[in-house]
């Protein structure tokens, strides 16, 4: 159980923390947002770490590292002379947001399978973010490159199809589960080292050549629009 504290409200406490430490610091009132930008890869790494390996009061603590990077960069946010905005701004964002889709928890809404909370998200994002023209439209390039290379398989699919990579099963590869498609990954980095190939390099290459694949097909779409459309 945790121990009791003057202050209940323990976020307002490190809110409040963040804000002296800006103000008094001399090497925190020199940092930016650019410069946050290391301390965040790092501090998600060790917060990934903590989930997959790590114990409870691993977790707790990265997950107090990852907040801090959030209240460094709404404090250094709140002091812009142009478009200021500070945590509890990015907080009531949050919230808003999170209501506008979970329709069915604070709307009229229902949802009784995840997949059919999965339509009622897509639908609410897309109302949201109607200015975007393309299916990779907010997906960062500097995401790491399985994961991209996972969510791009999945934009590829929804625009058509035929621009989705080969199935592994048609090239002989079966996996029947997780383990087996980590062994399979491992071994493709291996047969990759003995050739003296650079795996990262060449698969955000194929990625880059999916990714001009969807915009070409997203472009045709549009210059040839469907009866109906």
């Amino acid at each position: 159980m945790s121990q009791p504290r003057d202050d209940a409200d323990g976020l307002r406490r490190a809110v409040d923390a963040m804000r002296e430490v800006r103000d008094r610091c001399v090497w925190t009132q020199q940092i930016e947002h650019a410069d946050l930008v290391p301390y965040l890869v790092e501090e998600s790494a060790e917060l990934i770490d903590a989930v997959e390996v790590g114990s409870r009061a691993d977790l707790r603590e990265e997950l107090g590292d990852v907040l801090w990077q959030v209240l460094f960069h709404a404090e250094i946010a709140s002091r812009d002379e142009v478009e200021p905005f500070d945590i509890d701004d990015v907080a009531g964002d949050l919230a808003d947001k999170m209501v506008r889709r979970h329709p069915h928890v604070f709307g009229g809404k229902t949802a009784r399978t995840p997949d059919e909370v999965l339509v009622l998200w897509n639908a609410a994002k897309a109302e949201e973010k109607r200015e975007r023209t393309s299916v990779l439209d907010g997906v960062s390039e500097r995401m790491p490159s399985l994961a991209l290379a996972q969510k791009l398989v999945g934009k590829a699919a929804s625009v058509d199809a035929r621009i989705a990579p080969v199935d592994a099963e048609q090239t002989g590869l079966v996996i029947d589960d997780e383990a087996a498609l980590g062994d399979a990954l491992l071994a493709l980095v291996a047969q990759a080292r003995q050739r003296g190939w650079d795996a990262e390099t060449i698969l955000r290459e194929r990625l880059r050549t999916l990714t001009a694949q969807i915009r070409a097909v997203e472009q045709s779409c549009t210059a040839h629009p469907q009866p109906g459309e």
